[in-house]
């Protein structure tokens, strides 16, 4: 009972911390989560709403620990939650195509990670291109309702001027992250320990930093969220960082 007490009220002093004004944050950090294999889905949504705090969720429909596909209908209710949450969502490209080059005549090489093409290069139109950012938005109004924010991400953050243009023709502005903000979750933990992830970022973020964690990543055998996120979370608020959306930056406000 006292442990659960004691529990009750860390996560009230954190909501206290998240949801303060701005004049009493030092400075404001923007979480942003990549779809992937979900294994941390639950865990990170339980974080955040622990914390009172809003991310930003980047989606792709990636084949997931449960078998199925992150924009399945089986995936609706974690999604429409997420919307009621007040969580602002974009797209990730449909079938997270990773950026390869620039082709000719105005195409782009890629190399879709699902699908029917997963493993091999293709060319894509600037309507192609689209089209996978637009598919995400139509299977998440299918889900929820809702339409995405007008954001996107490009897969291992591949880009060129030419694909940014795509994004931004299709109405979409891409969002990247912060030196600092790489979580490193996507590395070997032998190499790269969860402890000397969580160090850094703890040491080089800053406000205004915009932070890339995984909703699970396959090949990393000592997951980075469940020993990272809450000590990330709350190192930040101890130095009276805040949080918010994507909505809320700057160079993404309307």
């Amino acid at each position: 009972m006292k442990a659960a007490a004691a529990l009750t009220l860390l996560a009230l002093a954190a909501g206290a911390v998240s949801a303060a004004g701005p004049s009493s944050c030092k400075g404001t950090i923007y979480l942003t989560f990549d779809t992937g294999s979900q294994s941390q889905a639950e865990l990170i949504a339980d974080t955040l709403k622990r914390h009172q705090i809003k991310a930003t969720f980047f989606l792709a429909n990636e084949k997931t620990v449960r078998g199925d596909y992150s924009l399945d209908p089986s995936w609706a209710a974690y999604w429409k939650v997420r919307v009621a949450e007040g969580h602002a969502i974009g797209a990730h490209t449909f079938d997270h195509v990773v950026y390869a080059r620039d082709g000719a005549d105005g195409t782009v090489v890629v190399k879709p990670g699902f699908g029917d093409h997963a493993g091999r290069q293709i060319s894509l139109t600037s309507k192609q291109y689209c089209e996978q950012i637009r598919r995400v938005d139509q299977r998440f109004v299918e889900l929820t309702g809702k339409h995405l924010d007008p954001l996107w991400r490009a897969p291992a953050g591949r880009t060129s001027p030419r694909l940014l243009e795509m994004g931004k023709a299709c109405g979409y502005a891409h969002a990247g992250w912060s030196p600092a903000g790489f979580s490193g979750d996507e590395l070997s933990s032998a190499a790269y320990p969860n402890e000397v992830l969580l160090k850094k970022m703890l040491r080089d973020l800053r406000g205004g930093d915009i932070v890339l964690i995984h909703m699970g990543i396959w090949s990393r055998k000592d997951a980075w969220a469940p020993a990272n996120l809450e000590p990330l979370i709350s190192g930040l608020e101890q130095k009276n960082m805040c949080f918010a959306t994507l909505r809320e930056h700057p160079d993404y406000k309307k």
